[in-house]
């Protein structure tokens, strides 16, 4: 079927259709499929993407119009068309090469495992068209995408659609185009948290993400579960992550470490975990992860009970003890500001900071604060001191 009569037919018929979903339907018509067999496909793309209700008349009259329309033997009358036709370029492009060079002379000579891994790439829960396209090119590609997998794909998005929405953003192409996020309130559950997890590998503009939730929303495990499914190479533009007023405790701290571990938040240079019910055992698991991350330049952790043992993790671990692995490599050697105002620190964790000062453990360290804390003005002075020793040093 030639191409613009395809995409006439289908910005009169399916004119509410975002582009996307109108170029898969485009994309479909090339496909080596009989025709009933495309519609069948193309009905429960429709479906599956929720621009037509689960009504199987409904679906049914719009997809018999349409395949009438472009089974006509002249174009559908141009006065009726959409004004301003939005097809993609690379999808004009991606059908002249269709055209040009049968798909099968390329595809067939794909192993299935290598099939199934493009397919596996280009799933995105915020874009599932992609997949859709690759995946309607032959009838052995859509066996690599079964009903359930296409089911699960209809899921993830209509969870992080109601994600987005709830947050005030106006769609799934806002969050994925966002360079920054700043949810203050959204009333964030634990399951939102878990579906924000979810999006970490498909959010490649992303630099800052703030979540402020002064609720209790979220919950004792909100954050906990945010860290646990962020994967390997999550969130991987993100230079500054805020998470303030949500419960981060011991249980979340060990979550947050394992998750930088694995190689989350690879460009990870902020990071506020503020008023998160932080403790000594909760700091002290998550410093040897901070510290393995030396372009770290500011850590901010107001607000949380931790003491100073926690702080002393932190900035001064101990020497291992002898047949112990040794002593975390990098350690804060960027670290520019350390903000420790609303903790439980005494004196004794001034003192750790003055050592670690001292030591040149912390020579890039700019800003320390250490209001309403428990140690003594005289120990907050020493602090600042040695703060103003280490930054002459760095100057000379």
């Amino acid at each position: 079927m030639p191409y613009e009569q395809a995409r006439e037919a289908c910005n009169r018929l399916l004119v509410e259709l975002d582009e996307d979903i109108r170029n898969y339907i485009i994309d479909m018509l090339g496909g080596d499929e009989s025709e009933e067999e495309m519609k069948a496909v193309v009905k429960e793309f429709l479906v599956s993407t929720e621009h037509c209700a689960e009504d199987a008349a409904m679906v049914k009259v719009k997809v018999t119009e349409l395949f009438a329309s472009l089974s006509a033997a002249t174009p559908a009358d141009p006065a009726t068309l959409n004004a301003e036709p939005r097809i993609l370029d690379y999808t004009m492009s991606l059908w002249r090469l269709r055209h040009a060079v049968p798909r099968h002379a390329t595809l067939s000579k794909l192993s299935g495992d290598e099939q199934g891994i493009i397919l596996g790439q280009l799933r995105n829960t915020l874009e599932p068209w992609h997949v859709m396209y690759f995946s309607s090119a032959s009838k052995g590609l859509r066996a690599l995408l079964p009903a359930a997998a296409r089911q699960q794909l209809r899921a993830d998005y209509k969870k992080a659609t109601a994600l987005c929405l709830k947050a005030g953003m106006q769609s799934c192409k806002e969050l994925r185009e966002a360079t920054r996020v700043q949810w203050k309130d959204k009333g964030l559950s634990e399951s939102d948290l878990a579906t924000l997890a979810t999006l970490g590998s498909v959010l490649p503009a992303l630099e800052v993400l703030w979540l402020y939730e002064t609720s209790g929303s979220a919950g004792p495990d909100g954050v906990l579960r945010l860290a646990e499914g962020l994967v390997a190479g999550a969130l991987p533009t993100v230079t500054g992550l805020f998470i303030i007023g949500m419960h981060v405790g011991d249980a979340g701290a060990s979550a947050f470490a394992a998750a930088l571990d694995r190689g989350a938040l690879p460009r990870l240079e902020s990071l506020a975990l503020a008023y998160a019910a932080i403790g000594d055992a909760a700091l002290a698991s998550l410093a040897p992860a901070l510290r393995r991350r030396p372009a770290l330049e500011g850590l901010y952790f107001c607000g949380n009970p931790f003491g100073d043992e926690g702080l002393a993790a932190l900035v001064a671990p101990p020497p291992p003890a002898a047949g112990t692995p040794p002593a975390v490599a990098g350690g804060l050697k960027k670290l520019k500001w350390l903000y420790l105002r609303h903790t439980q620190i005494s004196d004794a964790g001034c003192a750790s900071l003055v050592a670690a000062l001292d030591s040149g453990a912390l020579p890039a360290l700019e800003k320390l604060e250490l209001g309403h804390t428990r140690a003594s003005g005289a120990a907050r002075d020493a602090a600042f001191e040695a703060l103003a020793r280490a930054r002459s040093r760095a100057r000379a």
